[in-house]
């Protein structure tokens, strides 16, 4: 039997990592098997779709390196591949339900349900649907449906017995039919719910597995009694930990950050007397500040490091490996190494994935990733952006680090100067005022401003002075470029800036003793 999954997103916004991880996982089961990969867009809720979501979806796939074999913009046997495109498949299933009683017409207006809601909610229960339209007649229905009341059409669930299905990654799950609700599977705008639509396009599109969110395991009993009443096979079913973070969290309704409290319940101050914000374990959420795989992409990780990351969060490979192409996970990956817990998203892992990515860069390939952030900072007719990718590229987690690490060069920020004291280098504030006093004339007269003339002259003139390398060197490197941590040393930095803001950027220095 051929595998053929499939990847069905709504066009609601971005594409978050969990949605990006699920594709990924699918992706990679149906190449690992020599099968078919499916896209289709679910758009069913119209009222959520944001437009440009689809192109997102396209986009962000495409860019990951997920081609799929059948889908929206490729074609396929079993197209359309978007679900409002396949109105008309869905209400002869549902009509063959209502026929064999396992589906029934609903009039119920909203007005009705809000009551039996509230009701609920008085009774301190949760709301289910009480079955009140499947008491009426035949007569009684069709004389609605002929005066065009509106109407959906509900899943007849069972009040007895239990609705189970098994799962790859948590065993067999089942539940009591009576804790079930009578979910709409046509609504009043004669488009399917998600529920219903899932169920017959996996079928008629031949889906041998689905994998998707584990939030999707308690309608999942509901899925499989469609899959009974309609005569059809299930998939198999992999419901996929989700992907969580460690982070504040604010509520969406009151705006509110959930804040810390003690092991007695009370607030937890800060050093000032006000409430600290709660660090929980909560889903990714776009909502609550969490990168999607786009605004990764936008800040500079690099797609390769995204993805490798991405799939470890949530599936083990057999042995200790850790990077992997998008080729060779698609011959590592199965579905033994899924994980059963959660996984947490860890940004400084996933800076060090990008780092390590980013040295196995060619040098040329890193200059052309870089450059359009080195503009960000400077001036590409001043400075040596090929001698700046080489100091850089060893220094580089993230490519949005890039305009911090060098703007200096383009404007020397305001620094004391107590930087020049280093006991590592045994630098104090005399000594390093004898250096720079030194230092300039001996810069003055160079004129082959190169790093190694600079090189050999300074190094050949420090041992003149009594001092250690280091002595010299370090109140150099602070004076022209006022900060300790720079890609790459004194000679590089007067190298980068030229002769002459050298020299300024060092009388500046000295007239600050």
């Amino acid at each position: 039997m051929e595998v053929r999954t499939r990847f069905a997103p709504s066009p609601t916004g971005y594409m978050h990592l969990g949605n990006l991880r699920t594709a990924l996982y699918t992706y990679l089961y149906a190449r690992s098997k020599g099968g078919k990969f499916i896209l289709r867009i679910e758009d069913t809720d119209q009222e959520r779709e944001v437009p440009g979501a689809v192109d997102v979806i396209y986009n962000s796939m495409r860019t990951a390196g997920l081609s799929h074999d059948e889908g929206p913009d490729v074609g396929g046997p079993c197209g359309p591949y978007v679900q409002s495109q396949r109105k008309d498949t869905y209400m002869p299933y549902a009509k063959q339900l209502v026929e064999s009683g396992h589906a029934y017409y609903c009039f119920c207006t909203k007005e009705r349900l809000e009551e039996a809601r509230k009701a609920a909610e008085a009774r301190g229960e949760s709301f289910k649907y009480d079955k009140h339209c499947l008491r009426l007649s035949k007569e009684e229905i069709q004389a609605k449906l002929d005066a065009g009341e509106e109407y959906v059409i509900r899943q007849n669930i069972p009040t007895e017995g239990k609705a189970g299905f098994d799962d790859v990654i948590y065993g067999h799950v089942e539940v009591d039919c009576d804790t079930l609700d009578d979910n709409v599977l046509i609504k009043a705008d004669g488009l399917p719910t998600y529920n219903f639509a899932n169920v017959i396009d996996d079928h008629l599109m031949g889906i041998t597995h689905v994998m998707r969110g584990n939030e999707y395991l308690s309608s999942a009993p509901k899925y499989n009694l469609l899959y009974e009443a309609l005569g059809w096979t299930p998939p198999t079913y992999v419901h996929l930990t989700p992907v969580m973070v460690e982070g504040t969290y604010k509520n969406k309704k009151t705006g509110e950050y959930q804040m810390a409290v003690d092991a007695d319940g009370n607030p937890v101050l800060d050093e000032n007397g006000q409430p600290v914000k709660a660090i929980v374990k909560r889903k990714m959420s776009k909502s609550q500040g969490d990168p999607s795989f786009e605004d990764l992409l936008a800040e500079g990780y690099l797609v390769e490091a995204v993805i490798n990351y991405l799939v470890l969060l949530g599936w083990s490979p057999k042995g200790e490996r850790e990077f992997f192409t998008l080729k060779e996970l698609e011959e590592a990956f199965d579905l033994e190494g899924l994980s059963k817990s959660p996984s947490v998203f860890d940004m400084q892992k996933l800076n060090w994935f990008n780092a390590e990515y980013i040295r196995k860069l060619s040098p040329e390939r890193y200059l052309e990733l870089a450059t359009p952030w080195l503009e960000k900072a400077l001036d590409p007719a001043r400075f040596d952006f090929k001698r700046l990718a080489e100091l850089l590229q060893g220094r580089t987690e993230v490519f949005n680090q890039l305009p911090g690490m060098v703007r200096f060069l383009a404007q020397q920020p305001e620094f004391a100067n107590d930087l020049y004291v280093n006991k590592k280098q045994k630098s104090t504030l005399e000594s390093a005022k004898t250096a720079l006093e030194a230092a300039l004339p001996l810069l003055e007269g160079i004129d082959d401003w190169t790093e190694t003339e600079l090189h050999d002259r300074v190094m050949a003139f420090i041992p003149t002075l009594g001092m250690k390398n280091g002595q010299f060197l370090w109140p150099l490197r602070i004076a022209i470029s006022g900060q300790m941590s720079t890609p790459g040393g004194a000679f590089e930095i007067a190298y980068l800036l030229g002769k002459d803001e050298t020299l300024r950027r060092l009388k500046g220095a000295i007239e600050k003793f």
